[in-house]
């Protein structure tokens, strides 16, 4: 009897989501990852390129949104569609249908790309909580910090505290995120701090 040899499963590179709530300090930890070694890609980064004039998701974001949300030259006022949104979770339902599938495809374009030497890939997904989590990921990162923190910061970047408050409650709490995740990295302390939790994650990440 000839027996088979099974084909050998080709291998990939390691997935790790990193995700948090607005203004938790999901790009700073994102860049820390990368100094570390980690090949990174920022899914809010693509958006705003499926989003630009001629992106793959312009043109059924203005049928849906009408040219209200889009400035004189055609791209989109992410405030002003902001605003839409978070006021309206069919909108924001409708939203994510458009610009999220090609998000995901050009995602996964990236990870099939990666070399499996290169160490685990870091992929900032800010609303994967939310989402469908049609990708799957081996490990998830959240950032955090407290309620008080996260307001400041996104008022710092010129909403009323009002507006604010309104796009947090809009996304799952920090603790619901921070119950579900494998590690969590609290950004509402020294940056040194922040500087040593990423480096402890990554340790464990990158462990044979």
């Amino acid at each position: 009897m000839v027996k088979t040899r099974p084909a050998e499963t080709p291998a990939r590179v390691r997935r790790v989501v990193l995700t948090g709530g607005i203004a938790t300090g999901k790009s700073y930890t994102l860049q820390r990852f990368a100094m570390l070694g980690a090949p990174t890609c920022d899914a809010d980064d693509i958006a705003r390129t499926v989003q630009a004039p001629n992106g793959a998701a312009w043109s059924g974001l203005r049928d849906r949104f009408g040219p209200d949300v889009f400035d004189a030259s055609g791209h989109l006022n992410r405030r002003m569609l902001g605003a839409v949104v978070f006021s309206d979770p069919q909108a924001l339902a409708d939203l994510n249908a458009l610009v999220h599938p090609h998000v995901r495809q050009a995602i996964e374009h990236w990870l099939a790309e990666l070399d499996p030497a290169s160490g685990p890939a870091m992929v900032a997904i800010p609303l994967y909580f939310e989402g469908d989590r049609v990708q799957t990921f081996e490990r998830v990162v959240v950032t955090a910090c407290d309620l008080s923190t996260q307001v400041a910061r996104v008022v710092e970047r010129g909403f009323t505290e009002e507006e604010a408050r309104h796009r947090i409650a809009a996304q799952l709490p920090t603790e619901e995120k921070a119950r579900q995740a494998d590690h969590v990295v609290w950004t509402d302390r020294r940056f040194a701090d922040t500087d040593r939790q990423v480096e402890e994650v990554w340790a464990v990440l990158t462990r044979p």
